[in-house]
């Protein structure tokens, strides 16, 4: 089973079309749709509203203001700052005023053209630099600092200082936001949610229904993508569509239009850095300052554990004895913004990247070589700027693999040459590592439960709290199962997650579900091979008299439960199961797990917040159109720490999907807002993701085979987010390209993404400054 290729659990059904999503749900003839009138203001006060006129619409089932929500007019996952219906103001354009049940889309449009609304427009705030200055920032600021900043600055010859900004990112899932709601019996309601986290969704709805949790039952099967974007903010519709099926006590359905969708979700945070380093005239940096700034949107949503995630990256694979990092979050008129593949780390991965590039053309050696003086070191443990020693490094080892395998010097070399033959055509390539750390930042978040239960004909069903949304975590579970039991994947299935089968879960976020649910999987099995093992040993003593057989000795494997010291002595799992019942032993278990070690002190800025820590390096080449702006990656190497692998297949696609998905990030997409707060580029056809242009020519991917994980499920490592800051390659790639244009002498004006325009504007000022 373990060498044997095991393919995504449901990727026949994926791509045979039979795959079911919640808008594939069948539901009766009492369904009905719900919509959502939004503020077409950034910020303004509502002084009167009319809804009677809208109200008689033939097909209007209901017309919900925030005076009818019967809990509480909140839905902030982490701080109650936001409405779940605008009440006396609107802080962006896309909130929800008003919700319509209606038979159809038609007869909802008609009502929200008769609905009377008055607004006293305000100004409103939409950049960072704004919000600075008007001083409306959320919560003190963080700060985490180690040695004395002040003291090694001043004390070096060689220091640089810079400002740096990265954009926002949209998700574009495949499947926007829905929900479908059923009513049952009295409070009683069901919730079909695309939801990373559903049971805070049924916590939330609880609220918002002045209902229990126990009414409330949240399952989903699959979800058509999500990065982030629907942990938190699934949460909006879902309660949206709950109060819609609660006042019309019949069954609702509503689905975000993609245009909509972009319009009223957050987005990736944008960040404004300041940042300052002092280094040795041979590239080691000795102390580093960086701001980070957050823009947060109009409410806190899940903004300070973003920027609380990047701060804690601020170092990347670097060890610096002096740091100082600062952390300040900014309050705009935009939608709250929200988690995304890495939880602020890009963006704070990105700046000390630029930092370690712009000290390499200051001393005039290749950025590689910075890196590797700068990288934690394998054999002297080191300490991270906030307190946790970072053991099993081997980011320097995977350096030294990867810029041998993608022989990386000599390609220099001919790069070098290449550009000094080319006056419009330049290549450029570049180095980036990540070390990503494991573990949600917020402790009580490392936990997990699961339920197992094996039938009398040895199939079993496996329960647990993580979402399946692509990534392959079902099939892993499965995988887990499956060999602790010794049994076939085909006799065990994973059911979809269910909030009244395994309570209290934890989002599948932060690259953990794995981890958490795996293990909790694993002990729920242990449970019930010691019950199992228990008849059998019985039964095998009987059998033969006089053999003691010993309970530890016992081996489940290949459809079969064994002894170890005498393989002949055997019975099959599926015998075995149907003895154990006939026994009155319980067949169902449940298993519970939480991270161990886990701690870190918010006002001291000091702990281990992290279980163990991912690591990877890229290299990418790229030919850039210095007329245009046109790029091409002609090759990307990546080498990869995925511990033991327990999907081989997934993983790789994990990390390729990452990777694509963070060149998308640092190239080709850019949210453009204008001063109104209107999201200028809202559809498929003006925001640009990745397409298979964007694949690299020549794409090489290889796991790193060396690394130890002794405390994790089957010795793996987390896959999902760390391969997303592998695409700063490119990003550093293509300002390797721009610098040739000066031929490395003058430093490029460069931040991201760099979109065909920006990279224009960095030559065309690095040509002025020549």
């Amino acid at each position: 089973m373990k060498n044997k290729k095991t393919y995504h659990e449901s990727a026949k059904l994926h791509v045979t079309g039979t795959a079911k999503y919640i808008d594939d749900i069948e539901t009766d003839n009492r369904i009905i749709r719900g919509f959502v009138f939004k503020s077409e203001f950034a910020h303004a006060k509502i002084l009167s509203f009319d809804l009677s006129e809208a109200k008689k619409v033939k097909g209007v089932h209901a017309i919900v203001s925030y005076k009818d929500i019967p809990g509480e007019n909140q839905m902030g996952p982490v701080i109650h700052d936001e409405e779940v219906l605008a009440s006396q103001k609107v802080g962006f354009i896309g909130q929800a005023i008003f919700l319509i049940a209606a038979e159809n889309e038609e007869i909802a449009n008609e009502a929200k053209s008769l609905i009377i609304i008055e607004f006293e427009p305000l100004k409103p705030v939409i950049t960072i630099e704004q919000a600075i200055e008007c001083g409306d920032f959320f919560q003190e600021e963080r700060k985490i600092e180690c040695g004395n900043f002040e003291e090694a600055y001043h004390k070096s010859q060689n220091k640089i200082e810079g400002r740096f900004k990265t954009g926002a990112q949209e998700h574009w899932y495949l499947e926007t936001q829905v929900c479908l709601a059923l009513p049952g019996e009295g409070d009683e309601i069901k919730i079909f949610s695309s939801t990373q986290n559903p049971t805070e969704t049924q916590c939330i709805i609880a609220e918002v229904l002045n209902i229990s949790n126990k009414d409330i039952e949240v399952e989903n099967r699959r979800l058509g993508g999500a990065f982030g974007g629907k942990e938190t903010q699934a949460n909006h519709i879902a309660s949206w569509t709950a109060l819609l099926c609660k006042t019309t006590k019949r069954p609702v359905k509503m689905r975000l239009q993609r245009k909509e969708d972009q319009i009223m979700t957050g987005k990736r945070h944008p960040f404004l850095i300041n940042y300052k380093a002092a280094f040795e005239s041979n590239g080691e940096i000795t102390a580093m300052s960086s701001e980070l700034n957050s823009n947060w949107g109009y409410s806190c949503d899940l903004s300070m554990a973003i920027l609380e995630r990047a701060m804690l990256h601020s170092e990347n694979c670097y060890y610096i004895p002096n740091a100082r990092i600062i952390g300040k979050a900014w309050k705009t008129n935009l939608p709250p913004n929200t988690a995304f593949r890495g939880f602020g780390a890009p963006q704070a991965i990105a700046a000390i990247e630029l930092i370690i590039d712009k000290i390499a053309r200051y001393l005039k050696i290749d950025a590689a070589i910075v890196r590797e003086r700068n990288f934690y070191g394998i054999e002297n443990e080191k300490t991270t700027p906030y307190g946790q020693i970072f053991t099993n490094s081997v980011i320097n080892l995977i350096y030294t693999e990867l810029s041998e395998s993608s022989d990386y010097f000599n390609r220099r070399k001919h790069i070098n040459e290449f550009n000094n033959k080319n006056e419009f055509v330049k290549k450029g390539m570049a180095i980036s590592p990540v070390k990503f750390g494991i573990s949600f930042t917020t402790a009580f978040l490392n936990q997990a439960g699961a339920l197992v239960n094996i039938y009398k004909d040895g199939s079993v069903i496996v329960n647990h709290g993580g979402v399946e949304m692509g990534q392959g975590l079902h099939t892993k579970i499965q995988q887990i199962a499956a060999n602790e039991l010794g049994i076939q994947l085909d006799n065990i299935k994973v059911s979809p997650t269910n909030t009244s089968k395994v309570p209290n879960s934890s989002p599948t976020a932060a690259s953990s579900s794995t981890d958490l649910n795996g293990m909790a999987v694993k002990i729920a099995i242990d449970k019930l091979k010691n019950r199992i093992a228990k008849v059998v040993i019985e039964l095998f003593n009987k059998e033969n008299e006089g053999t003691k057989y010993l309970f530890e000795n016992l081996i489940f494997k290949h459809d079969f439960i064994y002894d170890a010291l005498d393989t002949k002595k055997k019975i099959s799992f599926k015998n075995a199961v149907l003895k154990t019942y006939l026994n009155r032993e319980s067949l169902s278990a449940t298993g519970f797990y939480k991270t161990p070690g886990i701690d870190f002190d918010r006002k001291s800025g000091k702990g281990n917040p992290f279980f163990y820590f991912a690591q990877g390096m890229s290299i990418s080449e790229v030919l850039l159109d210095t007329l245009t702006g046109n790029c091409k990656i002609l090759q990307t190497d990546i080498l990869h720490d995925a511990g033991k692998s327990i999907n081989i297949e997934i993983d790789k696609g994990q990390i390729v999907g990452g990777f694509l998905q963070g060149v998308g990030w640092c190239t080709t997409e850019e949210c453009k807002w204008d001063s109104s707060g209107n999201l200028l580029n809202n559809s498929p056809e003006t925001y640009k993701i990745p397409t298979t242009d964007d694949i690299p020519e020549k794409l090489i991917v290889n796991f790193y085979e060396n690394s130890k994980n002794e405390n994790t499920i089957r010795q793996s490592k987390a896959i999902g987010e760390p391969p997303f800051m592998l695409g700063l390659s490119v990003w550093l790639a293509l300002k390797d390209a721009i610098s040739a244009v000066g031929n490395h002498i003058i430093e490029p004006d460069y931040f991201l993404p760099a979109t065909n325009e920006n990279i224009l504007l960095s030559i065309k000022k690095l040509k002025a400054n020549l």
